[in-house]
């Protein structure tokens, strides 16, 4: 069973950039495609971006598409999320999620364990 736990969440003034981790505990963790997701106030959470599991193939929501970049370090059991041109609607929890079934994560049915997210700010 893998556990998640986010970091690398504040608050930033749009423009500006912040780099979230997702640390993995167990011992499978390059066994799991992995996946970055967010959910704003009154939302629903979303796909961010995605990433297969030795993390040659990625895949990005529109909305963030050449501001975000999802990579992976099996060595280090985690998966990390740079994030650069925030804007105000980037503000949002952001949780990462494993996904055993998956080659690709690519939308957010199917995921397998989730973390309990981290908080982005973006002010205006």
């Amino acid at each position: 069973q893998e556990q998640l736990v986010e970091s690398g969440g504040g608050l930033v003034q749009a423009g500006g950039s912040l780099r979230l981790s997702c640390a993995a505990s167990g011992r499978t963790f390059g066994n799991y495609a992995m996946g970055w997701f967010r959910q704003a106030p009154g939302k629903e959470r979303e796909f961010v971006a995605g990433i297969n599991r030795i993390g040659g193939s990625t895949y990005y929501a529109d909305s963030v598409q050449g501001r975000f970049t999802i990579s992976r370090d099996n060595a280090k059991n985690t998966v990390y999320l740079q994030m650069n041109s925030l804007k105000p609607e980037d503000t949002a929890v952001y949780y990462c999620a494993a996904d055993r079934h998956s080659a690709l994560v690519r939308s957010i049915d199917g995921m397998t364990y989730w973390g309990k997210g981290t908080l982005v700010t973006v002010s205006s």
